[in-house]
């Protein structure tokens, strides 16, 4: 929701605390997701072996799209 302002107000940095919550419980959505922000440095600091490592984790839970 934060991630794109549905009913909140928008917030890249609340939207990867949420999101890393979630990756953290196994969601590939949110691996795969949270991957893509690392790379972008959206609500954190680019980081590309942050985004790896997630999009890592989410290519072996499954996700095509992180591969």
């Amino acid at each position: 929701m934060y991630d794109r302002g549905e009913g909140v107000p928008e917030g890249d940095a609340k939207a990867v605390h949420w999101y890393r919550k979630a990756a953290e419980q196994g969601y590939t959505d949110a691996q795969f997701t949270l991957g893509g922000m690392y790379y972008k440095g959206e609500g954190v600091f680019e980081d590309y072996v942050q985004a790896y490592a997630w999009w890592n984790i989410a290519t072996t839970r499954g996700d095509k799209g992180a591969k």
